[in-house]
């Protein structure tokens, strides 16, 4: 009989799936948290133990950019590898991510992956029958662009901005009376309340049940579900996390704004939002090693522009200039971390690394192509920097974001047609040196010149090769950046 059992143990063994070889991958990102809002870049005051323990295990990326100072284009770069001048996605509530884009998520699932995208997708609205947040609805169904349509299994996202307590609800507004700062709090009981105007939606429609308290649970709240769902199936995912916090208006439940109890009012409710997004991101790295695929699961993390408003608004650059909006080094540089123990040696690197870069090195590393030859990416593949290896970027960074433009490598970065910082020296680009070098200018001005072009192209559509192109009465901006 023991012989029995054990013959009948090995055919189970047998039998059962082992675990996926390819890794899963998690993308995190912030909404205008600023390269100097994190404790492990500085921070003093602003609690993120999470993160911080992240930049211990894993590689901190010193110089990781955004591909655009705003939120919407800088999405649109992740899922393409593409700089959003090409995908027609110019600027926050402009264009949508369009069907002739090739996205990772896309890729990925002919691969084998689980895909699911949870929280702000601000790449097209949601809805055809009812406007949501900032566009869409019955008047403009040209619009509806939701992740399904580009690679996803599934999703719980907004189009767009929402307060970071309490979702669906206004909060209360304040200003304080020493700076004049526009804040907001969180609804006491009793306080009356009405709907923001933005809403959750899946595939199946809009979201009405456990939406109340923070925002950065609310969201992780789906999110885990679905990797315990691919864990179970020993599936590969792809899982697109990309929470609102702290974009305004931040709003900090009170445990978390008692965390900075003698701070001004509205550092409170930004910091505390903050807070509480990490405390998100600690339980879902939690729940990785519960399920035993911690090991082989890229958790990359970013944030999609620089901090909101002027130099009195809570969001730190960490001294870089310039804020969100901005081509300088505060608009665009931002926190950038991966865990990845299996494939990702921990380090710090200085290397110039850009958000278009996901798709080329994520395809590299698990194993996958995409599928047209011809397809201009902007990103390139890190590989050998998560191996520790020796590498250099093989072109510059590429910018341009309504009127404003810059080309920047490791050594140089022209900004507009007179401004070059040396930017490995002068990271704060206070010492312009165009006149000393003018050689260099018009060397880097002709090459962005041709790269610009070359978006043009894109955007009309010479890649895709169809006249079906999605245009959505746009038009590509005027090359008088360059004029």
């Amino acid at each position: 009989m023991r012989r029995i059992l054990l013959i009948l143990l090995a055919c189970c063994l047998a039998c059962t799936p082992e675990e996926p070889s390819e890794p899963s991958i998690i993308l995190l990102m912030a909404d205008d948290l600023g390269w100097g809002d994190t404790g492990y870049n500085g921070n003093p005051v602003i609690r993120t133990p999470n993160l911080d323990q992240m930049a211990k295990d894993g590689i901190t990326f010193n110089r990781f950019y955004a591909a655009a100072p705003v939120c919407s284009p800088t999405r649109a770069s992740c899922l393409t590898g593409r700089h959003p001048y090409r995908t027609g996605v110019f600027y926050a509530n402009s264009g949508i991510l369009r069907p002739e884009e090739i996205t990772l998520a896309e890729v990925l699932r002919k691969g084998g992956y689980a895909t699911g995208l949870f929280g702000k997708w601000h790449l097209g609205t949601l809805s055809k029958t009812e406007k949501d947040a900032n566009r869409g609805g019955a008047e403009h169904p040209e619009l509806y662009n939701p992740p399904s349509e580009h690679g996803f299994d599934t999703y719980f996202c907004t189009e767009s901005k929402i307060p970071t307590w309490d979702p669906m609800l206004r909060p209360t507004e304040f200003a304080e009376p020493e700076s004049l700062h526009k804040g907001w709090g969180y609804l006491k009981d009793g306080d009356e309340s009405e709907p923001y105007g933005t809403a959750y939606w899946t595939g199946k429609g809009k979201v009405t049940g456990n939406l109340h308290g923070d925002d950065s649970r609310v969201i992780m709240d789906r999110a885990i579900p679905f990797i315990e769902d691919a864990a179970r199936l020993k599936k590969p995912f792809f899982a697109v996390i990309w929470f609102h916090a702290p974009h305004l208006p931040c709003v900090a439940g009170p445990e978390y704004a008692e965390m900075y109890e003698g701070q001004e009012f509205g550092f409170r409710q930004f910091a505390g939002c903050i807070t509480a997004m990490d405390e998100q991101i600690g339980r879902l790295r939690k729940k990785l090693q519960e399920l035993g695929i911690d090991e082989n699961t890229m958790v990359w993390f970013c944030s999609d522009n620089g901090p909101e408003g002027n130099e009195d608004a809570p969001g730190s650059t960490g001294g870089f200039r310039g804020r969100k909006r901005s081509l300088y080094e505060g608009g665009i540089r931002v926190p950038g971390l991966l865990v990845w123990p299996e494939g990702a040696k921990p380090q710090i690197v200085e290397a110039p690394v850009v958000t278009s870069d996901y798709m080329p090195t994520i395809l590299e590393a698990v194993g996958l192509e995409l599928p047209r030859d011809a397809y201009r990416l902007d990103g390139v593949s890190i590989v050998p920097l998560l191996k520790g290896e020796e590498w250099e970027r093989p072109a510059p960074i590429a910018f341009a974001s309504m009127g404003q433009f810059s080309y920047s490598r490791a050594d140089y970065k022209l900004v507009g047609r007179d401004q070059l910082f040396h930017i490995s020296e002068d990271p704060y680009e206070l010492n312009n040196i165009a006149d000393l070098d003018t050689a260099l200018v018009k060397e880097r001005l002709e090459a962005f010149t041709l790269w610009y072009e070359s978006c043009r192209q894109s955007f009309e559509g010479r890649e895709y090769g169809t006249e079906s192109l999605k245009r959505i009465a746009q038009e590509f901006p005027e090359p008088d950046i360059l004029e």
